[in-house]
């Protein structure tokens, strides 16, 4: 049934797509119709397969390091109080700049290849992971902190977050994780499009500059597929990994 309504809402896109184009009557190198850009698809496959893993490779990277620094980030602030005025600046400005505007120093500084398209996703991906992690972290419930002070006479505090407040966190944790699934590729697209020689990002551009709508929305079909793919498969290893949060806790990707 999951499969059955996940098809059923692809082909209603699909035809909502396709009527868009006939009451519009727009031309194809404005708004190509799901066939023509099907077609595209087909004719450049191997093509649209190779930027694809380019693209993907960037965005689990990214996701890599933006989790390690996020988590690590969050951990940081909980335990030792004074590193919040440091690195509490370091979240908001992460999300302040646009990215758009950091785009350019990256590739700038780190050049075309994929340092900079990773660095970019790293630093979307760092926010949500940290912030969600440390809402988690901090809305541990305090009879469960006293007990453990109680139990080791308040010189446990490294168990107390190993075993009490991480645990509790873990919900808010993968909050935090479904977000940064589904903004890692804004970062690789936004950086392939600012330079590189690879990518989905960059086929987009040139297939736009050269016209070529249809393969530019063959690209962007892909590029979705791939989030969403990510997305679900994210979802049902958070889901195991944490299998004693209720669904009405712990939200789904399940429609």
């Amino acid at each position: 049934m999951k499969w059955l309504r996940g098809l059923l809402t692809a082909a209603g896109l699909i035809l909502l797509w396709q009527g868009v184009v006939w009451a519009t009557g727009a031309p194809p190198y404005i708004l190509p119709g799901p066939l023509a850009a099907a077609q595209a698809w087909f004719a450049n496959a191997g093509s649209i397969a190779g930027h694809a893993g380019v693209t993907l490779a960037e965005i689990l990277l990214g996701l890599a390091l933006g989790i390690a620094l996020g988590a690590a980030s969050a951990i940081t602030i909980a335990l030792f109080r004074p590193a919040r005025r440091w690195i509490l600046p370091l979240l908001v400005t992460s999300q302040a700049v646009p990215v758009f505007a950091i785009a350019p120093l990256l590739v700038l500084w780190l050049g075309y290849g994929i340092a900079s398209k990773v660095a970019m996703a790293t630093l979307i991906i760092y926010f949500p992971v940290a912030a969600s992690f440390l809402d988690g972290l901090r809305r541990t419930e305090p009879g469960w902190l006293d007990l453990a002070d109680t139990m080791t006479g308040g010189r446990g505090r490294f168990a107390a977050l190993l075993f009490i407040r991480v645990p509790a966190a873990l919900p808010a944790f993968a909050s935090g994780l479904r977000v940064a699934v589904a903004v890692a590729p804004i970062g690789a697209v936004v950086g392939e499009w600012v330079g590189s020689g690879a990518g989905l990002g960059y086929l987009m551009l040139h297939a736009n500059g050269r016209v070529q709508i249809d393969l530019m929305f063959a690209a962007l079909i892909t590029l979705a597929v791939l989030a969403i793919a990510l997305y679900f498969t994210t979802d049902a290893l958070l889901r195991r990994a944490i299998p004693w949060q209720s669904d009405a806790a712990f939200p789904s990707a399940d429609p």
